[in-house]
Parts: C-alpha cells; sequence; structure tokens
C-alpha cells in the first residue's frame, strides 16, 4: 500500500482561514490543569474543521480535578466548540487515556453524541488500517506502578507551572513559546530510551494484529515515522508541544503544531 511520508507543519497564531481536513487526532489536552494550553486549542478548534476527530485519551485530567479543582474559560470554550462541532455534524470519537480512566466503563456508548470506545480502527482515504489507542497499557509504570505515575504526574505538572512563568517572562521580551519541560524531558538520556522502547512496543502491537500503523498519544511526543515496516504516529500533546496529527483527504497525515515557531 502507499506509505506516506511524515511531515510537520508549524502554524503562526496570526489571523488564519478555516482549515479542512478529513480526521484530527488530538489527544493529552489534560483540561482540568493549570498546564494545559487550552487557548491554543481553543483557537485550534475553531480555525480546523474536519469530518471525524478522535479524541485520543488524556482529555480530561481526572487525576488532577480529584486532588485540586482547577477550570477556567478557556477550558470551558474548548468543550463548547467540542459541542459545536458534533452539532455540526462532526463524528466525535472519545478513546479514554489513563488520567481520564474514569470514562472506561462507559465505551460502547455515545452520551451527547460523544462515541467511547476502548480503542478504534481508523482507515485512511487511501486504504490503509490504523489501530488507534491511547498507549498507556505499553506503559510498564502506568500499568504496573500507578503510585509511581500518579506521584511523576505531580512532578510534571509543578515542571508545567514553572514552563508557564517562564513562558510568561520570555514574552515580556519578545520571545515565542518554548517548552522548558519538553527540553529538559528529551536531554535526559532515560527519557529518550523510554520513548524508544514504548513506539517499538506499540508498534508491535500493530502489526501483530495486522495493522498498517498505528495512532496513540500518552507521552506527550509527537512522532510520525516507520518502525520496522508499521507506521507510528504519536499526536503528541496540548500542554508542551500543542500539536494535533491530520489527515487529508487524500489519506496523507501528517503532524501540526499550533504554536508559534520557536526563538
Amino acid at each position: 500500500m502507499k506509505k506516506s511520508a511524515a511531515r510537520q507543519t508549524v502554524v503562526s497564531m496570526r489571523p488564519l482561514p478555516v482549515q479542512h481536513h478529513r480526521t484530527l487526532f488530538v489527544s493529552d489536552t489534560h483540561l482540568g490543569t493549570r498546564g494545559a494550553k487550552a487557548d491554543l486549542l481553543a483557537d485550534f478548534l475553531a480555525h480546523n474543521e474536519c469530518e471525524t476527530l478522535y479524541l485520543v485519551g488524556d482529555i480530561v485530567d481526572g487525576w488532577q480535578l480529584k486532588r485540586n479543582w482547577f477550570w477556567d474559560a478557556a477550558q470551558t470554550r474548548v468543550v463548547d466548540l467540542l459541542l459545536r462541532k458534533i452539532e455540526a455534524g462532526t463524528k466525535v470519537i472519545y478513546v479514554p487515556g489513563n488520567h481520564d480512566e474514569m470514562f472506561r466503563p462507559y465505551c460502547g456508548l455515545a452520551p451527547g453524541g460523544i462515541d467511547i470506545r476502548f480503542e478504534d480502527v481508523h482507515e485512511t482515504a487511501d486504504g490503509r488500517r490504523m489501530l488507534v489507542v491511547h498507549g498507556d497499557s505499553f506503559d510498564g509504570i502506568v500499568t504496573y506502578a500507578k503510585w509511581l505515575a500518579k506521584f511523576g504526574a505531580q512532578a510534571y505538572e509543578a515542571a508545567l507551572a514553572l514552563n508557564t512563568v517562564f513562558n510568561r517572562m520570555g514574552r515580556r521580551f519578545g520571545f515565542s513559546y518554548w517548552s522548558l519541560s519538553g527540553y529538559l524531558k528529551h536531554k535526559v538520556k532515560n527519557a529518550g530510551a523510554f520513548i524508544a522502547k514504548f513506539e517499538r512496543a506499540v508498534a508491535d502491537e500493530a502489526r501483530m494484529r495486522g495493522f498498517d500503523g498505528v495512532v496513540c498519544g500518552h507521552i506527550h511526543h509527537a512522532e510520525m515515522k516507520m518502525v520496522e515496516g508499521v507506521l507510528y504516529c504519536n499526536d503528541g500533546d496540548w500542554v508542551e508541544s500543542c500539536t494535533a496529527l491530520t489527515e487529508d483527504h487524500s489519506g496523507r497525515l501528517s503532524i501540526l503544531r499550533w504554536t508559534e515557531p520557536a526563538a
């Protein structure tokens, strides 16, 4: 079958026309946390339309909301835009992750027009079959040491808070958005090894089940590449990179970054 080359698009926050896609994949928005880039996500949703929208897990951060409730106007606008898309005829498929696992008991139902599924199979316009999963089942820490995962989530939230302060200061001096937490994460050798192991595990699962590729999230690292004959697509997140995976009407898949180019 035809294999589409990986491509990334950087979009600035200048006024943009509405873009039309066949499919959009978004994950790890972590609504309910102060680290969520809900304003950028709302802007993305307002400027991008699609036939099918996949919410690939960790959309609402139930772990954080249990500890400390936080919800602002930007996050409300995100929910409002999602509901408006459903009203306009967009098919919305929600594949819950570990942070919004409270929705997993409702898999198979479609409350409010949102089709909740544990996983899904997406067929691209050019005929490729893609497994769609959040990806936490391939993370040994989440699977076997949930307490450690939650501790790590709190530390990560602290890093994101520092990241917010850093960027507020940077904007005063004319610098564009830059992910401090992302930079630190990818400078750590063990983080790189974990990402590579995760990618292989997800791709192996897709290959064993006869899929052409896989779409996931979970590790907050947008990537699109071939892994031993399987197209691995990670749509990234909306707390660091502000990325989504897009499919056009010919079946071409791309990673779209909804931030200003880094200084």
